[in-house]
């Protein structure tokens, strides 16, 4: 039964109109939600007199007049080594689309405790009361002093573009947009694995991606980066290729990268002979489409909680299916990604987070699955205890590789 919404007016204690059933009677989601999923919690006893005179005034003061005399110091005797800001506008949330900073509080939430969960990385949800690039900028740059990194999330294309790449460029702290990187490395480490079973390897490979988002642009980009054959990638009206007169600057970029098959018409048309389908965009792609692939693909249909091609139609033509959902295998699942690369990127006091570093969190990731590989297992699950310290010490050995981490 669909609980109903109840008028903002309603009794504080329940946040429920008098006398109405609580939202928790109905949906156990309200029941593990009510009174959100975090806490801050002090990691040092305040018990005494002495306990306070060191937690705060006059010991306090101690540190802070060390930091103002040495700003890295702040690292050591502050939080800020090991706490990410998980900021969005909520513009772009999940599968829910454009619902509003407050609406998107439970899955900053959700990243957060994800964060702590999977990476031991404190995380902090912020949730910006604006959509202008130049605000949210300015906003992030003024609150980043407080933090050891940036993790933009569910910001709507192509502003998250901007706002990550000119975040970037002002702050010496990492910058991560995880719907575009974070997908894109799991995406690329169950690839490699594919490939790998399959005796092929990703330069032998054409693929298409349906969906010209942050998700789908990051993709392609780092498949490029990571060596694959081709990649096409399609939007509404079709495959982004360069005789279009209507694409984006991102799109226009996008052309001048990707289509070396100088492919154009749609995505269906796109798909006749390629090896890789990969799904970030909804939709429904038609079997017959499916079936026009070459022998032995792939199809990633990623979207939540619909496929573009439902598994049971994928394993008719495809070698290795994989979705976005846990209650299929081969989950493409940003868990694996995110916590370890922060806490690889926090451990080493990285400036920021490279292709080279990303690159390597997906190699690890897939080296996790090593001898057991198998069609319906390319990619880890993520309680797969070895996933985040894989990924973590790999990031960490690349950022100082790169020449990018402070210790």
């Amino acid at each position: 039964m669909a609980a109903e919404i109840v008028n903002p007016r309603s009794d504080s204690s329940t946040g429920q109109e008098a006398g109405a059933e609580p939202l928790d009677s109905f949906d156990p989601a309200f029941a593990l939600h009510r009174g959100g999923k975090m806490a801050v919690q002090a990691t040092v006893p305040v018990r005494d007199k002495d306990d306070l005179s060191l937690a705060y005034t006059p010991g306090v003061a101690k540190v802070c007049s060390a930091i103002a005399e040495q700003p890295e110091l702040v690292y050591d005797y502050t939080w800020k080594s090991s706490v990410v800001a998980v900021v969005t506008d909520g513009t772009a949330v999940l599968g829910l689309g454009d619902i509003g900073p407050e609406a998107s509080l439970p899955v900053m939430e959700g990243k957060a405790i994800l964060f702590k969960q999977f990476g031991g990385v404190d995380a902090v949800p912020i949730a910006l009361g604006t959509t202008d690039t130049d605000e949210i900028i300015e906003t992030v740059v003024r609150l980043a002093p407080s933090f050891g990194g940036v993790n933009l999330e569910d910001i709507s294309a192509p502003r998250c573009f901007e706002i990550e790449r000119r975040l970037q460029e002002r702050l010496d702290i990492p910058v991560f947009h995880d719907d575009q990187h974070g997908t894109a490395v799991v995406t690329l480490a169950a690839l490699r694995n594919a490939a790998r079973l399959t005796g092929r390897s990703l330069g032998d490979l054409r693929a298409v991606i349906s969906g010209a988002g942050a998700a789908g642009v990051a993709i392609a980009k780092f498949l490029l980066e990571a060596g694959i054959g081709d990649v096409a990638v399609a939007d509404r009206k079709g495959v982004v290729s360069a005789d279009r007169d209507d694409l984006t600057p991102v799109k226009r970029e996008l052309a001048e990268l990707t289509n070396k098959a100088g492919l154009s018409g749609s995505l269906e048309a796109a798909l006749a002979g390629a090896d890789v389908f990969i799904g970030v965009s909804g939709g429904t792609v038609p079997e017959p489409a499916v079936a026009s692939m070459a022998e032995g693909a792939f199809v990633f249909a990623m979207a939540n909680p619909n496929p573009e091609v439902h598994p049971d139609v994928a394993h008719k033509y495809a070698a290795v299916v994989a979705t976005g959902r846990s209650d299929y295998p081969n989950q493409i699942n940003n868990v694996l990604a995110f916590p370890g690369i922060f806490a690889g990127a926090l451990q080493v006091r990285a400036s920021r987070i490279t292709e080279g570093m990303k690159i390597a969190a997906a190699e690890a990731l897939a080296a996790v699955v090593g001898d057991d590989l198998a069609a319906d297992y390319v990619i880890p699950s993520p309680f797969d205890e070895r996933v985040a310290p894989a990924v973590t010490a790999a990031v960490a050995a690349a950022a100082r590789a790169e020449g990018v981490a402070r210790r």
